[in-house]
């Protein structure tokens, strides 16, 4: 189910049928540093991952993580979208791309283009995002969308500090 469009993208559920993308995306070196190792290697990984994670918070909550899709092509390139951790009081932003599709603009156009829908469809009125201190190509994207430093946090007790920030809607 399509649920945003951009210039460039499309913005939908994801399915079972995404898994051989999940387990690629999921698989990066640059993914399990950056975001973590979500333990997704087989196919059943993956759909066990779809269903308890993007298809569980779309039931849920109304939205999740979104597969980003090159409009032109329909070539799966990353995920953009919602995320409601129960460790944190407001929902956050989240994204991951391929290698070869970063550094093209992709991140802040998807992003974007959830932060409208945040606000507007799903009546959020304040928006955080997580990542790795040295995370930098992430912490860019956020502070292009407006999101400001709050505080280093850390998700439960035994994971690494991470930085917070957030934006009002």
């Amino acid at each position: 189910m399509k649920v945003l469009e951009t210039d460039r993208l499309i913005l939908r559920h994801i399915t079972k049928d995404d898994a051989g993308f999940i387990i690629k995306l999921m698989n990066e070196p640059s993914f399990i540093q950056n975001i973590g190792d979500k333990k997704v290697s087989t196919k059943e990984d993956a759909c066990r991952y779809i269903l308890d994670g993007p298809v569980d918070s779309y039931e849920r909550f109304g939205f999740g993580l979104y597969l980003v899709e090159l409009k032109n092509a329909g070539t799966a390139i990353g995920i953009c979208g919602l995320i409601k951790r129960e460790n944190l009081t407001d929902t956050d932003i989240g994204f991951a791309f391929l290698p070869e599709f970063r550094s093209k603009g992709y991140a802040y156009e998807s992003a974007s283009a959830v932060l409208r829908y945040a606000k507007e469809a799903c009546g959020l009125n304040r928006i955080l995002g997580i990542t790795s201190p040295d995370n930098t190509a992430s912490i860019a994207v956020l502070e292009k969308l407006g999101l400001k430093f709050e505080s280093m946090i850390r998700l439960n007790a035994n994971s690494p500090e991470i930085k917070l920030y957030a934006v009002n809607l």
